[in-house]
């Protein structure tokens, strides 16, 4: 359906919000409600959306014609168990995005990290040469609401999330598959489900159209080789980007210069070089990615790589948030020991010889308990990390899984693991820590996002709540 007055539960949050903006832009009548008020929800109060605070039955108007809901919504949330007495449809997210790309070119980035990023990347390169495209992003890229747009051009770029399955709702054009691991595990009982659910969505690809894949990395060279020998799909083009031999957008070189890095491509017989103003290969990997993607539908792949120059970072991926007392304080939204290892590889490559402080949120309970250790090891790699109690989302408690699996592995492997129970206490400690030249890293999925101001309040001496 094409909702006219969807009703959107939970409707400051990242993937939720882009929605509500670009049915909002393209003139819809949108009503929602959130757990609290933010700059998000401000934003889409200011596109003209109807948003109360907190969950009730009397959020919902008598117009709506629809109630959009993530997998996050429990089913006895009261503006749902509304909708249902009247007899609403209940549109999952991503059902309302695939209403939303109808149409459209469209590009989908999946994989079990960098979706963000990436498709920031397009987004923010293919805005720059004004070939005006829509699309929804799983982050902000500057300010609040800043992480969706409805644009006049053919091409929509989405992020496509495979945590609950519902990246089989779309029919790209492309798809982007960055890698594949697993991860999710509430939803996902071993990696071969895993590699179920990516082939689903791939089969999904419209006819003639293309598949970009890292093929540095394990999963995602792995699903290639699964698809290209898949019967019926021969209309499909695998696109390889890399760092291996063979790749057909094979990386050459990637030079650390500081909080950027200088790329060099071979594509086609054809160097390019490019800019991306991130730090870290797997970084420079994301931007090769939106090369070959967009050249899939046209753009000349020189043309994105000078526009990818405009790429400034998203919120939450290592994320400068200030310095304080010669400390910088940056944000990370890592929570997978993949990401957090990749992450402190790249603030290492590029400040090299600076002390590195994490201050650690785990994100669920169900992550925790299947990849613990490895998290505990990836957070080794800090000079010392403060790690918070774990951040439960949408889950219950699990008996016997908190933060000490964590603690523990990351003792055992060398490194320096503190336990820290109150969130309020993390700006003191790191004050006492940290010391000229320092990096901190905020790192998680959770609220460990808000220590950022405050830590850089206490590093300046200024006394907070």
């Amino acid at each position: 359906m094409d909702p006219r007055a969807p009703h959107f539960v939970g409707i400051g949050g990242a993937g939720m919000s882009g929605l509500a903006k670009i049915y909002a832009t393209r003139g819809a009548r949108v009503s929602g409600s959130d757990a609290k008020e933010s700059g998000t929800v401000a934003a889409l109060r200011a596109l003209g959306a109807r948003i109360g605070i907190g969950h009730d039955a009397a959020n919902l108007p008598a117009d709506a014609d629809c109630v959009v809901v993530s997998s996050a919504i429990r089913p006895e949330n009261p503006e749902l168990v509304a909708a249902r007495e009247r007899g609403l449809p209940v549109l999952h997210r991503a059902d309302a995005l695939a209403a939303l790309m109808a149409g459209r070119r469209a590009i989908a980035v999946a994989g079990t990290h960098g979706k963000t990023t990436t498709t920031s990347m397009l987004a923010v390169a293919l805005s720059a040469l004004g070939l005006d495209p829509s699309y929804a992003i799983g982050g902000d890229l500057k300010e609040p609401g800043s992480n969706a747009r409805h644009g006049a051009g053919e091409i929509f770029v989405a992020e496509a999330d495979e945590s609950d399955r519902s990246f089989h709702k779309y029919a790209p054009e492309v798809a982007i598959v960055l890698n594949v691991e697993l991860d999710h595990h509430a939803n996902y009982a071993s990696l071969d489900a895993v590699f179920e659910s990516f082939e689903t969505f791939v089969s999904r690809v419209a006819p003639g159209g293309t598949l970009v894949v890292d093929a540095d990395h394990p999963g995602s060279a792995e699903l290639a080789e699964r698809v290209a020998t898949r019967a019926g799909r021969g209309d499909l083009s695998i696109v390889t980007v890399g760092e291996a031999e063979g790749a057909r957008y094979r990386i050459r070189s990637i030079t650390p210069r500081g909080m950027s890095s200088e790329v060099l491509v071979e594509a086609d017989g054809e160097e390019i070089a490019l800019t991306v103003n991130v730090p870290g290969r797997h970084y420079a990997h994301n931007a090769v990615a939106t090369l070959a993607a967009g050249a899939a539908l046209g753009v000349p792949a020189a043309e994105l790589a000078k526009a990818l120059a405009e790429y400034t970072g998203v919120g939450r991926r290592l994320q400068l948030k200030g310095t304080a007392r010669g400390v910088q304080v940056i944000d990370s939204y890592a929570h997978h020991p993949t990401e957090i290892a990749a992450d402190l590889a790249a603030i290492r490559e590029g400040a090299a010889g600076s002390r590195v402080l994490v201050v650690f949120q785990p994100h669920l309970f169900s992550r925790t308990q299947q990849l613990g250790t490895e998290m505990g090891e990836a957070l080794a790699k800090a000079d010392a990390a403060l790690v918070l109690d774990i951040y439960p989302a949408r889950e219950d408690p699990v008996p016997g899984v908190t933060s000490e699996i964590i603690i523990e592995a990351a003792r055992a492997a060398g490194g320096d693991a503190r336990p820290v129970h109150e969130m309020a206490a993390v700006p003191s400690l790191i004050a006492e820590l940290a010391r000229e030249g320092d990096l901190v890293l905020t790192m998680g999925a959770g609220d460990v996002t808000a220590l950022g101001p405050e830590i850089l309040d206490r590093l300046a001496g200024v006394e907070t709540d």
